[in-house]
């Protein structure tokens, strides 16, 4: 990957960051030097440590318009903006800030406001908080927020070895459910080490015909039948759909500062890991990119900084 340098004064502290300049493929990213940014009222400065990297950020780098890219975040508060009380330099944070907006966490510092983030788990490492956020809220958001999921019901999770779905097993799982997940026939081991009740091989049978009497479906491929579902029963699209769809909700994940914190109590409860398929520096950006758009990992894919 080549480096440009996109700095402003010579007395202006400067950092290195993966920009694109245009749409297209992983080869669009570059490395180069920007002005650090400085927190306003009510944010902190954060120096990165590690981004995950979602789905969400290679659409947007094909689609263009988003100069730095990434959202998941794990770092150190570097300073602290006018009227920020949660935390103070040195802290250890964690979180998935101004979603959808642009957050720009590919990068060595990151601004946001204070309340986009909380403290890391305790005994996690910075490559594995990164991992976390926006597949961990997304899950959270969908399986507690939106669905209220209780003991004993039904989930089916599909994709659920993928960032979102092997992290939505678990906390299924917490809430007391009985969860089935969707998966080629190698991921079956994984899932029932996470704590799933049954796993299907969606490559052998029809899901819709293989399941029945769900109370919740979780969809992050964006194709997933509502037929499994009991009367009364949600489904949950990840992904909106071309044309509205009565028989599921689309719901986009959001900055939770709350949702972060019990995310992280599982974590430290030992009920919620997170798995890291491959680990990447930042200027290898292109390669962590190309990985992921393969459709085949297990887990998240992260990026070191620094």
């Amino acid at each position: 990957m080549s480096s440009t340098s996109y700095a402003g004064s010579a007395e202006s502290p400067v950092m290195r960051a993966v920009a694109q300049t245009r749409p297209g493929g992983p080869e669009v990213l570059e490395l180069v030097t920007v002005a650090r940014p400085e927190p306003g009222r009510g944010e902190v400065l954060v120096r990165v440590r590690a981004a995950g990297v979602n789905p969400a950020d290679w659409k947007t780098r094909a689609r263009g318009g988003v100069r730095v890219l990434g959202w998941d975040v794990a770092g150190v508060i570097e300073s602290v903006g006018p009227g920020v009380t949660v935390f103070r330099p040195g802290d250890a944070v964690f979180g998935m800030p101004r979603f959808p907006e642009p957050a720009a966490a590919y990068a060595e510092y990151v601004t946001a406001p204070a309340r986009h983030f909380a403290p890391q788990p305790q005994g996690l490492g910075h490559v594995e908080a990164a991992a976390l956020p926006l597949a961990a809220l997304t899950a959270w958001q969908a399986l507690v927020d939106t669905a209220d999921v209780r003991p004993g019901q039904r989930v089916l999770i599909h994709a659920a070895a993928g960032g979102v779905g092997h992290l939505a097993v678990q906390i299924a799982k917490a809430r007391g459910a009985y969860v089935i997940g969707t998966a080629s026939a190698a991921k079956h081991e994984l899932l029932r080490s996470l704590g799933a009740d049954e796993v299907i091989d969606y490559r052998a049978v029809d899901v819709a015909d293989a399941v029945r009497d769900v109370d919740v479906i979780v969809d992050a491929t964006g194709s997933a039948s509502s037929r499994p579902l009991r009367e009364g029963g949600l489904l949950i699209s990840l992904l909106p759909p071309e044309t509205p769809q009565e028989d599921r909700v689309f719901m986009l994940v959001e900055p939770d500062r709350q949702g972060l914190r019990e995310i992280a109590a599982l974590v430290e409860e030992g009920r919620l890991r997170v798995l890291v398929e491959e680990v990447f520096p930042l200027e290898r950006v292109a390669e962590a990119h190309a990985l992921g758009e393969t459709g085949r990992t297990t887990g998240k894919i992260v990026l070191t900084v620094g």
